[in-house]
């Protein structure tokens, strides 16, 4: 198991400010695809703690599970790979976590999230351009992954101003397929 703790700052972005920058940085072939199938127990025990479960597929056959459990200054994860079998396994029929965590729940799949993305060093950390889709619905993001929260925060601050970019709240990916689910 692999952990680490993740400082990021995101803002959502407007489909034209989405372009603009991925033009702008020369990033229009970079974009990779992503899918996170989030899941949950029957009494939502990750949610109401803040806890977003996923499995993640980058390319065809790389798979990962998550726990990631947020704060106000980053969030703790927790990284086990998946072979594709066990992976597309669990997402079917569900599992118990207490095999990759420490928490013993039974969960199912609540829904996926493709994300196409780009990424770029960024002063001291590295800057994601997403483009969201789930549920019919595009949507769009600018994050900003950092080891210094302060450092990050400005450094971050100075980019939304340099490109007219205002900083807005933005919506968690695993809480969009909460709010969206059918």
């Amino acid at each position: 198991m692999k952990t680490n703790i993740e400082i990021e700052f995101k803002t959502p972005l407007e489909e034209k400010q989405y372009y603009d920058l991925l033009n702008l940085l020369e990033l229009e072939n970079n974009i990779f695809k992503q899918t996170n199938f989030y899941f949950d127990s029957e009494d939502l025990y990750f949610r109401k703690n803040k806890i977003v479960l996923r499995i993640r597929k980058k390319g065809e056959h790389f798979y990962k599970i998550t726990s990631k459990s947020h704060s106000d200054q980053g969030a703790y994860e927790q990284h086990v790979l998946l072979d594709e079998q066990e992976a597309l396994e669990m997402i079917a029929n569900g599992f118990n976590t207490k095999a990759f965590f420490d928490i013993d729940k039974d969960v199912k799949l609540l829904g996926s999230l493709d994300n196409y993305r780009v990424s770029t060093p960024y002063k001291d950390g590295e800057l994601f351009l997403d483009k969201c889709v789930y549920y019919g619905i595009t949507d769009y993001e600018l994050e900003y992954e950092v080891d210094n929260y302060e450092v990050g925060k400005k450094c971050f601050e100075e980019f939304l101003k340099h490109h007219n970019i205002e900083l807005r709240p933005s919506v968690r990916k695993s809480e969009r397929i909460y709010t969206k689910k059918k």
